[in-house]
């Protein structure tokens, strides 16, 4: 290389380098899970499809915007606890409209909740124990998908097992993405064999706008339900993370930037974008740049590397609708393991209130449904009342004599 010559500077590779990491790892270790919670609420193959595509974009465009208008660290991603709640919530009464109906009203929480501190609070005085609870109770049937599927059909989902496990032992963060790449050779040889495959068409990135619809069924049995996972579970989270890196998340603008990028891409099948909380650290740490005051690069190059992502939105849920039974919740049960013990260590950690919480863990998981409203919420509620009702008894007072 001559004097002259311009040279490379390692200074910006490295952020974006981290960035474009933190993108392909969120988005493939956790788009069929997504995907699965999209169809289990009455999308249509090409619903979930726009959905998934809806909120890579929204969350790009608002990653984009935060890091750059206040040179932090910000990323933003999808609500996997919240995707994995609706597979495990089902379809309600009103059917896709009504759960698209949830999902506006999740946004406009997220931006009430923003602009109305109160709002917050009352969030963060729920026990965190039944919080996880729920989340694990609602976790659990997923989790167990590759045990079954690998009952049922050992020869398919064990080479997916087999890498994610081998991962797990050097390269932890690429498990997923990893065991997604075999299910995706697995479902290729499968549809080429069977002589399905798609048309091209097929595999274009395509929006299925829906008119929102409401009722009172998904509002309690999804919208609540969601908003609180969302909040516990990834915003509020994310901004300790971010504090773990010495940042102080703009707390208004972030929920009012999420908040509508949720209300924008709801219609389109999208169920809720939120602050980044463990690929956070993938964009904040020392390892994106030495320099805290250029890591904000790593979170602006996430994004727009989430914008070509997107674009394979549609070939995604295609590969999904057509895979052999079990191999693609085989994938969304391992990247939610993680998520699944984390909530378990969440909801037993304290003693008082255990009881609370296991109740909450055993009525989440058991997936009941009662007027039209998915248990989650009864698993919440029931939570609540029972730790209520086993408080401790305050120390009496002996009379002074």
């Amino acid at each position: 290389m001559h004097a002259d010559e311009p040279t490379p500077d390692p200074g910006r590779l490295q952020p974006v380098l981290a960035g474009v990491v933190a993108a392909l790892v969120g988005f493939t270790s956790s788009f069929a899970v997504v995907l699965t919670g999209l169809r289990a609420v009455g999308a249509s193959p090409a619903e979930a499809a726009s959905g998934l595509l809806a909120i890579s974009v929204t969350q790009a465009v608002g990653m984009i915007y935060l890091s750059r208008r206040f040179r932090q660290p910000i990323t933003l991603a999808w609500s996997t606890p919240g995707a994995a709640l609706l597979a495990g919530t089902g379809t309600v009464v009103g059917g896709w409209p009504a759960a698209v109906g949830a999902f506006v009203t999740v946004g406009v929480l997220v931006v009430i909740t923003g602009m109305w501190p109160r709002l917050g609070a009352l969030i963060t005085s729920i026990p965190t124990s039944l919080a996880q609870a729920m989340l694990a109770g609602v976790l659990l049937p997923l989790c167990l998908a590759p045990v079954t599927a690998f009952a049922s059909s050992p020869a398919i989902i064990a080479p997916v097992v087999l890498v994610w496990l081998v991962l797990q032992r050097f390269s932890k963060r690429w498990a997923v993405p990893a065991a997604f790449g075999v299910a995706a050779v697995i479902i290729a040889i499968d549809v080429t064999a069977g002589g399905r495959v798609p048309d091209v068409a097929e595999l274009l990135p395509s929006i299925s706008p829906t008119v929102p619809h409401w009722n009172w069924q998904a509002i309690v049995g999804i919208a609540l339900p969601l908003y609180i996972v969302t909040m516990a579970s990834q915003n509020i989270p994310g901004v300790a993370v971010m504090k773990s890196f010495d940042y102080d998340v703009p707390w208004r603008p972030a929920m009012t930037v999420t908040g509508i990028g949720t209300v924008i891409g709801a219609p389109l099948g999208g169920h809720t974008i939120n602050l980044a909380a463990i690929s956070a650290a993938l964009a904040a740490a020392p390892s994106a740049h030495p320099d805290p005051k250029r890591r904000w690069i790593a979170a602006s190059a996430a994004g727009w590397f989430y914008l070509v992502l997107a674009l394979c939105s549609a070939a995604l849920a295609t590969l999904v609708a057509v895979a052999p039974a079990g191999v693609v919740e085989t994938v969304a049960g391992l990247a939610l393991l993680a998520t699944l013990g984390a909530s378990l260590a969440g909801a037993l950690k304290e003693e008082s209130g255990r009881e609370a919480a296991i109740l909450t863990f055993v009525i989440a998981a058991s997936g009941i449904g009662i007027v039209g409203i998915g248990s989650a919420f009864w698993a919440l509620a029931v939570g609540l009342i029972v730790r209520w009702v086993l408080r401790p008894k305050p120390p009496s007072r002996e009379p002074i004599e």
